[in-house]
């Protein structure tokens, strides 16, 4: 990983048919879960990393996309390696609930909001759970 600049991630809180979110542990946060996602590639928009991440590492296609939060992870020590990430957060829907896992998926659970927070989530997670409980309020 670059070590001079920041790398832009997307990732996706995502609700699928029974009102239940997709969370998932992975090999690069040190056994806490969080929701898939990954880089944005060179020309790629947003959007398109996102929907290209959640192929590749679930098999979901994703539909009403919609900005969250953004988050910064400066050197993060439960990240498998040392790197700065700018987080780019949304909301989203699966019409499926039928994961088919890539490699950097160890589990995976549908769960409510308020389950999810009972798991050792990343930071980053509880804080982007928390802001779609908010959401729902009001």
């Amino acid at each position: 990983m670059s070590k001079y600049y920041p790398l832009t991630t997307v990732g996706a809180l995502v609700k699928g048919p029974s009102e239940r979110i997709l969370i998932a542990k992975t090999t690069k946060w040190r056994g806490t879960w969080g929701v898939p996602g990954g880089k944005v590639e060179w020309g790629e928009t947003l959007e398109e990393a996102l929907l290209r991440e959640f192929q590749e590492e679930v098999g979901l296609d994703l539909q009403q996309l919609r900005f969250a939060v953004l988050q910064e992870a400066v050197v993060d020590p439960l990240f498998f390696q040392e790197a700065h990430f700018v987080m780019i957060n949304y909301y989203a829907v699966s019409l499926s609930e039928t994961i088919t896992p890539n490699e950097e998926i160890e589990e995976w659970a549908w769960v409510t909001p308020t389950e999810a927070l009972k798991y050792p989530l990343n930071t980053y997670t509880q804080i982007l759970i928390e802001d779609y409980l908010q959401t729902l309020v009001s």
